[in-house]
């Protein structure tokens, strides 16, 4: 199995540089493909990385940002209306499949000619409980809560992953504050490490910034692989005990 980042920039990445931070997982074996977030830069991506829609057959969406969930209209529209294309099958925690279709799809999409439509025409919609998980090709994909934003009393919903292949565990972060307390466990059961991370030199506060992440305990910098980053020159994180910065169409042979 293999793990590719489609792009590994963040939400403000400029042309075709880099592009959003979204992943492909490919099990060889049997063809199957899940996306791991489909950003508005999604089509894009696939296509420079040698794939296109007709070869996603699963989708996770971790939270509704437009770099998170932007290209899913794309992605619904053209396997509807290709012949060749079966239905996709979309996974996200309940509260995401609520909103993800009233507060992110329908504008465009809830009418077809003739036909009122709903997010189960396009997609086999699977909800997946908190503290729960779903499976895909034989691996179970945990979904652990991160706090990215919070409004007021809200907080965001958004969910990182959690899997093991050939028994390494990995955890992937998706957006999320610096919050080794609330993450701790998290990073020290696992053996890869894939952490969101801010490099801006005025941190916005919703995500992990790296002058935060190079605080952490050397037995899990040691594992951890950063992306999500901003245009720019980067840090050596090598040099501070980390893996590296995650580079668009960099693959993990799993």
């Amino acid at each position: 199995m293999k793990l590719i980042f489609i792009g590994s920039g963040s939400a403000f990445t400029v042309g075709a540089d880099n592009y959003n931070s979204n992943m492909l997982l490919v099990d060889e074996t049997n063809n199957q493909k899940l996306l791991i977030d489909c950003g508005s830069d999604a089509r894009h991506a696939l296509h420079e990385a040698g794939y296109s829609y007709r070869d996603i057959t699963d989708v996770y969406i971790s939270h509704l940002h437009a770099d998170h969930a932007g290209g899913l209209e794309w992605l619904a529209l053209t396997t509807k209306f290709d012949p060749a294309c079966e239905k996709p099958n979309l996974f996200a925690n309940r509260f995401i499949i609520k909103d993800l279709w009233h507060n992110t799809l329908s504008g465009g999409m809830n009418t077809l000619q003739g036909i009122k439509s709903q997010l189960s025409l396009f997609f086999n919609v699977h909800p997946v409980e908190e503290n729960s998980s779903f499976i895909w090709n034989n691996t179970r994909f945990q979904i652990i809560q991160t706090v990215h934003v919070v409004s007021g009393f809200m907080l965001m919903h958004s969910f990182g992953l959690i899997f093991e292949v050939n028994n390494k565990k990995i955890f992937i972060t998706t957006d999320t504050q610096f919050s080794p307390n609330q993450l701790k466990d998290f990073y020290r059961s696992a053996d890869l490490i894939f952490q969101d991370c801010e490099t801006t030199s005025v941190p916005s506060g919703v995500h992990a910034h790296y002058d935060q992440l190079i605080t952490l305990e050397p037995s899990i910098k040691e594992k951890m692989w950063l992306y999500h980053y901003n245009p720019g020159k980067l840090p050596n994180a090598v040099k501070d005990g980390m893996c590296g910065f995650v580079s668009k169409k960099q693959i993990f042979d799993l």
